[in-house]
């Protein structure tokens, strides 16, 4: 049985604090894109940079779209609702963050290579001649620091609310400091004559902005391919599989549960399979009673399936 997916009302404000913090963080990199770019020149580091504080856009835009589209109803043509808005959203993102880092790297893999110098000129501000690295440096200071803050919150938010995309918005903004740091040694270097510490700090930051990527790309892929629903980091399979096994497994009636989840955006679908203790056929309130109590243990459980068996499916027993 299905039930309309809302947040539990705790959750509620932090899932407006995310809406707030991901349109602030629009506004935000809007203006690190604009100051990166009026400083860009003809560094390979900086239009590395730059081109990765453009891809850090694609992560909150797809969070703000798909936060809508997951709240509409659902309908015969979309009985399951469209939570999965949100993995579809993560994999577009990623598969763009590995195009671009992939790209970059080429790129400035060939400009090392072929041993070209880039050039920094000078820029006259106010009637003053400058040299514009000078110009670049508080360009990527602005491009890091706040963004960084940001991440280390988002972090929080994406745990409370199991949100992936939120999660990788984080991770990139929080990486931004990493990417500043390379595009201002490559920039340093250029004005003490390193010509190849350009290309070299590009290549750096070309495998950073590829290396999330990828990484992002698998975890959505396998989310749309139903692999087990893990942890919002991805780092372990989530204990909720296992706490309902051992809460179907503590009723008195059954002798053996196993469970069968899969991911939907913020929420899972549950189809959980148990051995009657006893032959004969199960009392349909008893059922009812313990798919009832399953959608109780976390607000996450959206769509709960007990289903009694004589044997547990064999594939679920050669997974376990």
């Amino acid at each position: 049985m299905s039930r309309a997916f809302e947040l539990p009302p705790e959750l509620e404000p932090v899932q407006r604090k995310a809406v707030r913090l991901e349109w602030l963080t629009i506004a935000y990199l809007v203006t690190a894109v604009a100051a990166m770019y009026l400083t860009l020149g003809n560094s390979q580091a900086m239009k590395a940079a730059w081109i990765e504080d453009s891809l850090s856009l694609l992560p909150p835009i797809a969070f703000l779209v798909a936060n809508r589209i997951r709240k509409k109803p659902e309908s015969k043509r979309f009985p399951w609702g469209r939570h999965r808005a949100v993995s579809i959203g993560y994999l577009g993102s990623s598969l763009t963050l590995l195009a671009m880092g992939t790209w970059l790297f080429v790129d400035s893999g060939m400009k090392l290579v072929t041993a070209e110098h880039p050039p920094i000129g000078v820029v006259t501000v106010f009637g003053q001649t400058l040299w514009l690295g000078w110009l670049m440096l508080p360009a990527l200071v602005w491009s890091a620091i706040p963004a960084y803050a940001l991440g280390r919150v988002k972090l929080g938010l994406a745990s409370e609310l199991h949100d992936k995309v939120l999660y990788a918005d984080a991770k990139m903004n929080k990486a931004d400091w990493l990417t500043a740091s390379a595009a201002g040694v490559g920039v340093i270097g250029i004005g003490f004559g390193f010509w190849w510490a350009d290309a070299v700090a590009a290549l750096a930051i070309s495998l950073d902005i590829a290396h999330d990527g990828w990484t992002n790309t698998r975890a959505a892929t396998r989310d749309l391919m139903d692999e087990a629903p893990s942890t919002y980091d991805d780092e372990r399979p989530h204990p909720l599989n296992a706490r309902i096994r051992d809460e179907l497994q503590a009723l008195p009636w059954v002798a053996e549960a196993e469970v069968r989840m899969r991911e939907e955006g913020h929420v899972f679908g549950v189809e959980a399979f148990v051995v009657p203790a006893e032959p004969g056929a199960v009392a349909l309130e008893r059922l009812e009673e313990a798919r009832e109590r399953l959608q109780g243990l976390d607000w996450k459980l959206r769509d709960v399936v007990v289903a009694p068996v004589a044997e547990l499916p064999g594939v679920i027993q050669a997974a376990k």
